[in-house]
């Protein structure tokens, strides 16, 4: 499939990363030849330096014979030209845009996203996918990681296993025996910055980062067995109110929990405009590193703080101090992956990372077939794919033991009708089952094909 992918920043290359490694025709386009070069020098593309919504550029990168257009740009105008002239120029079938502005994003807006309106097939937010994924750090605070799978009836979660975790130094298979009725499986560890699938044998050591698949309704049981405890999120203090903030804080004021919420933002428009908007929460205009305004949010009382700005280093030193003032939780929005190392040693509990919710939504959107949910993990090291079993599947019909999956591949959980359940060696896929699966990356291709999914598009 020939895709074209405009804007070469970190979403538009890790796309171009994840489809030029299932052997598609990827041309990246971008106006910084900087960032073109990067993304020829260390991916299978071709590059074009250009403004996309120039339809002598989209030309030059074969729109003609493209399938799929992908404007992941930082203009949403940009975006939403592109998206145009794909479609009125070159009749391109399949065109996802990113747009960030919440004035687009207005749900009585929503019909301008139409073929004979602005033909954009899928609108892609990332401050909606952001601040989704904090409210799911926070549902599970426990966790450094946390994804929903199953229409909610299963999570994913990352669990770092501590000195004191009850099953240190026990082999997997083990842990089946000793708990027999829990619904969890652990997909993926990861050891001395290495991502593996554990087979039954593996152990789980002190300072292992491990994934592990759960119904619902057992997580509370599973972070006990882990080691963890599951504290009450009643006072929050959010540093940053902007698009992300704001969101957040809207949601909490309209979640049946009741959760009592604080926001400190330093530009003074953002603080008036999020004070505007928000009925119950209290706003404070100021540096989130001020100690003195910590005290006046309450951090030392606060039973965790988000820390969402649009700056890594702000985020991170604001977790540091709000941990310094005795707030237990921290979460810290992280753009640069590099940065994720320094999360444990700074005591920092939990991180979003927006690329990888970003890319996430646009693999979801872009993978064919009955595919409903698709999930990055880290630096693109691994996915988490969830899909129906179709009746042309290898895997209908077999017992998860008689499939021949690759070395880095684990099924995580199965739906049957309205049931969830852990996989066994016995269990037996049919058709109209749903099934999730953990793949590291290299073995994606592989697992597309046992599920009979592929790339090509409506």
């Amino acid at each position: 499939m020939k895709v074209i992918i405009c804007g070469a920043g970190q979403v538009g290359w890790q796309i171009a990363r994840h489809l030029s490694g299932e052997r598609n025709d990827v041309t990246v386009v971008d106006s910084n030849p900087d960032l073109v070069r990067r993304a020829t020098d260390t991916l299978d593309v071709q590059g074009i330096a250009g403004f996309a919504s120039y339809p002598d550029v989209l030309e030059r990168a074969g729109a003609r014979d493209a399938e799929m257009v992908i404007a992941a740009t930082y203009s949403d105008e940009v975006n939403m030209v592109t998206c145009q002239v794909a479609h009125s120029v070159f009749g391109i079938n399949r065109k996802i845009a990113r747009l960030r502005s919440k004035s687009y994003l207005d749900a009585i807006y929503s019909d301008l996203y139409r073929r004979d309106h602005m033909p954009i097939d899928v609108v892609i937010s990332p401050e909606k996918e952001v601040a989704a994924a904090a409210l799911q750090r926070l549902s599970a605070p426990a966790a450094f990681d946390t994804e929903v799978f199953m229409t909610g009836q299963a999570h994913l979660m990352g669990i770092t296993i501590d000195d004191a975790c009850p099953v240190v130094n026990t082999p997997l298979r083990q842990l089946t025996d000793l708990f027999s009725t829990l619904r969890a499986t652990v997909v993926g560890v990861r050891r001395d910055k290495t991502l593996f699938a554990p087979n039954a044998g593996d152990q789980l050591f002190a300072g292992d980062e491990c994934y592990v698949f759960t119904h619902v309704d057992d997580i509370p049981r599973t972070l006990e067995i882990f080691g963890k405890t599951v504290a009450k999120q009643e006072r929050l203090v959010i540093v940053g109110g902007g698009n992300v903030g704001l969101a957040v804080a809207q949601a909490l004021e309209g979640s049946t929990k009741r959760v009592r919420a604080k926001v400190i933002e330093k530009n003074r428009m953002c603080a008036e405009k999020a004070a505007e908007a928000l009925e119950r929460t209290i706003v404070l205009n100021g540096d989130g590193l001020d100690a003195a305004l910590l005290a006046e949010a309450g951090i030392s009382r606060a039973d965790a703080m988000l820390a969402i700005t649009d700056d890594d280093k702000t985020n991170m030193l604001a977790c540091v101090r709000a941990k310094a003032e005795g707030c237990p939780y921290t979460i810290a929005l992280i753009n640069d992956p590099t940065l994720v190392p320094l999360m444990a040693p700074l005591g920092i509990d939990a991180y979003i990372n927006p690329r990888s919710t970003t890319v996430s939504s646009i693999l979801r959107h872009i993978r064919h077939g009955r595919v409903r949910a698709v999930y990055s993990i880290g630096d693109a090291e691994a996915e988490v794919i969830e899909a129906e079993v179709m009746s042309t599947s290898p895997l209908a019909g077999k017992r998860i033991n008689e499939i021949d999956f690759p070395e880095g591949v684990l099924v995580g959980a199965v739906r049957k009708g309205n049931d969830v359940i852990r996989p066994l060696g016995k269990t037996r896929i049919d058709e109209g089952d749903v099934i999730a699966i953990f793949a590291l990356a290299e073995d994606v291709p592989e697992v597309e094909r046992l599920m009979q999914v592929s790339i090509d598009f409506f």
